[in-house]
């Protein structure tokens, strides 16, 4: 039985998420501050956080900065009131690995929850079968960049990259579709792997923070190209 830690102040958002979530055949632990959701998170046990911005104590924010920290890769929803795009991207740079305002569907947090599972399942098998497969590409190096698929390292200027980890898959998922347009809804279902067209802003501002980082001109990518009315298109070359 996968388990999951709910942390929230509101005592009826953890019930009827409680309740939903058990209904599913989760193990349900929750927490109402900060700090106890630090602890239980530091434990490593969980398969999923669902984890509220504002908390007393440390704030949802402070408790993803320190997991992550601490090599805790437990996936992390983030759950906010405020509709700000500020703290969903700090959130995200952080290592969350996806974000619902509030106020939300329940049965919407249960797909996520289940979307976000497969996907990690799916990567797991992935990753299988590339170390199976002796001729599985490793490594791709390019003019500006490299990323390396089996140590998660990607380098730029000589010199390595601080990513996040969907901003590490997202990077790989473009250096192995090459010169393929790719929408913004396919991107969304690949690497966060739900199909949800609201949350198509989040494909957008990860991309603009990849391009920070791997571009030497981010306001003129060269790598990852936008293409108008569709949406992007990796153009990078293996040398």
């Amino acid at each position: 039985m996968k388990k999951i830690l709910v942390v929230d102040d509101d005592r009826s958002i953890l019930t009827l998420l409680e309740y939903n979530l058990k209904n599913e055949g989760y193990e349900v632990q929750t927490a109402m501050d900060g700090q106890e959701a630090l602890k239980y998170g530091l434990t490593g046990k969980f398969d999923f956080i669902l984890l509220d911005i504002m908390l007393p104590q440390l704030d949802g924010i402070e408790v993803t900065k320190k997991l992550r920290q601490e090599k805790i890769q437990t996936p992390i929803m983030m759950l906010t009131a405020r509709d700000k795009e500020t703290d969903k991207i700090i959130g995200l740079e952080l290592g969350a690995d996806d974000y619902i305002t509030k106020p939300f569907s329940p049965r919407e947090v249960v797909a996520r929850i289940k979307a976000i599972g497969r996907r990690i399942e799916q990567k797991s098998t992935d990753e299988t079968d590339k170390v199976t497969d002796e001729s599985a590409h490793k490594h791709y190096t390019f003019r500006d960049f490299s990323i390396d698929l089996v140590n998660y390292t990607v380098t730029a200027a000589e010199k390595k990259v601080a990513v996040t980890p969907k901003e590490f898959e997202l990077l790989a998922y473009f250096v192995e579709r090459p010169d393929q347009v790719l929408s913004r809804e396919k991107l969304l279902n690949g690497v966060w792997g739900y199909d949800y067209v609201g949350q198509t802003r989040m494909v957008d501002m990860h991309v603009s923070h990849l391009r920070e980082k791997i571009e030497p001109d981010p306001s003129h990518p060269t790598n990852i190209q936008t293409v108008r009315g569709f949406g992007y298109k990796f153009e990078g070359k293996v040398q």
